[in-house]
């Protein structure tokens, strides 16, 4: 993996993998710090990294879900996204920390939408525009490759 670019949490080989990855995982904590880990969509687009909160059956309304108090009470969050496979040369993962927020509707929140929908064919069909994004500033990122 290459080295970050002066000034940035996220080199842009690193945000290319983002980008081509169609899921990762996040890991936010409560107030205690006990953790808690999802699989979730998202999208970089070059130094912040966005989810939605989608239509998908839930079961509790959007602003209720774990992910969402946990951000609230203490917004330290990773993610990490990876590679697989028996080949173990062409293993490797990423993982960024940072901080997140909840951005309800607004410009900025219609943009990472926009970004979405061009990565995730399955959010054009969806009423996003009234659900809160998660917004993942990142402060720090690493990984490795068996390459």
């Amino acid at each position: 993996m290459a080295g970050k670019r002066e000034g940035a949490a996220l080199s842009q080989q690193q945000v290319e993998l983002l980008n081509q990855t169609p899921v990762g995982h996040l890991a936010t904590a409560d107030a205690h710090g006990r953790p808690h880990v999802i699989p979730f969509c998202f999208v970089c687009d070059g130094g912040i990294i966005y989810s939605a909160l989608d239509a998908k059956p839930k079961s509790s309304n959007l602003r209720g879900l774990r992910r969402v108090r946990n951000i609230l009470a203490n917004p330290q969050v990773s993610l990490v996204i990876d590679h697989y496979e028996s080949d173990w040369s062409r293993l490797w993962y990423l993982m960024v920390q940072g901080n997140a927020e909840l951005l309800e509707p607004c410009p900025e929140q219609a943009a990472a939408i926009s970004l979405l929908r061009g990565k995730y064919q399955q959010y054009r069909e969806m009423d996003l525009e009234h659900s809160p994004v998660i917004k993942i500033t990142p402060d720090r990122a690493t990984g490795w490759s068996g390459a």
